[in-house]
């Protein structure tokens, strides 16, 4: 993982007031909470005390409560009380929970990941996709991987496979020729515009031979360090989250995002239909996806790559450059 990124973690649904819930990410054990007012809180599912899972116990005057023996914590970690001890009783400063700063938009939880989860950091917006339509309707599901995030990532970079792996689905019909494809990077992601073709014999064009695109409405985009987007036109789009849970498992949070229908049974029907089709194509993916070797992926690693996979290329260079720009600053600090 990146340290020092903002995370989608879970939809915001998934967490109610007032309920205390355990989830395991980043291979590490958290408990996410919310208070009375909704306000979302995560640390690890330890208690510093004696070690018991937070996650078993519940909120008290909107502090996380452990079950054991009852001491409380904020969203900052900061134990508030032990009552053994009475309420009169200073508490410790070292006694704390190693709590994460959390986030919340677009219907999502957002977590800050980083090796020090008591750090303080200045901490950039969170990721988004800056032409999202806030008033397109849509419906969601769930997915789980036994792969690396990282892979799981990179099949949607990789504009090789669709012809192959998708065949009777949305490769159906397109070439396995590769020009390109046309590519722009920011700061914090890439956009790229697939050109794959029937083969006649013909040169593909490499990425730096690859003209502006003259239909830009169709588009995918990727944000560091977890989300993705499908733009397949402005009303209608496919936006997934890639949650890494540990070394070998990730679990897909996908939306179809569409404004095409309106009415509200028809656009219902519409979206269960998008949703079932999405997880036919995930699934042609994951079984594939889920026996690559090595299971995480590096910039400088044993494959041979060609053209094509320049997406999957700047991913990994920015993957690495982001890893390693939060060592040093780390080291620093």
């Amino acid at each position: 993982m990146i340290y020092n990124q903002w995370y989608v973690i879970l939809w915001s649904k998934e967490v109610k007031k007032n309920q205390v819930i355990g989830i395991k990410r980043f291979g590490e054990n958290l408990v996410i909470w919310r208070d009375s007012q909704g306000n979302p809180g995560a640390a690890r599912d330890q208690c510093p005390h004696r070690g018991i899972k937070l996650s078993l116990g519940k909120i008290k005057d909107d502090h996380l409560q452990c079950p054991f023996h009852g001491f409380e914590y904020n969203q900052a970690g900061e134990c508030k009380l032990i009552p053994a001890n009475g309420k009169a009783a200073a508490v410790p400063e070292h006694i704390r929970a190693a709590a994460y700063t959390v986030n919340e938009a677009n219907g999502f939880i957002y977590l800050w990941y980083t090796d020090d989860p008591v750090r303080v950091a200045n901490f950039p917006p969170l990721p988004w996709f800056d032409d999202m339509d806030p008033s397109l309707a849509w419906s969601e599901m769930k997915d789980h991987w036994k792969a690396h995030y990282s892979r799981v990532i990179e099949n949607q970079l990789d504009v090789v496979h669709v012809p192959f792996i998708h065949r009777t689905t949305i490769g159906r019909g397109i070439g396995p020729v590769v020009n390109g494809p046309y590519i722009k990077v920011f700061e914090n992601g890439l956009s790229y515009w697939p050109k794959n073709e029937q083969d006649h014999g013909q040169t593909p064009l490499r990425p730096d031979q690859m003209p502006e695109p003259a239909n830009k409405d169709t588009f995918l985009t990727f944000l560091f360090p977890n989300i993705w987007q499908n733009h397949i036109m402005d009303k209608l789009r496919v936006v997934i989250a890639f949650v890494p849970v540990d070394e070998t498992n990730t679990i897909l949070y996908l939306r179809t995002y569409q404004k095409m229908v309106t009415i509200p049974v028809l656009r219902n029907i519409f979206l269960w239909m998008t949703g079932k089709y999405n997880r036919v194509i995930l699934h042609q993916d994951r079984r594939v996806v889920e026996t690559h070797q090595p299971q995480a992926t590096s910039f400088r690693m044993h494959e041979n790559l060609i053209p094509g996979d320049f997406p999957v290329v700047l991913y990994r260079k920015k993957r690495e450059e982001l890893k390693n720009k939060a060592v040093i600053s780390a080291f620093k600090s």
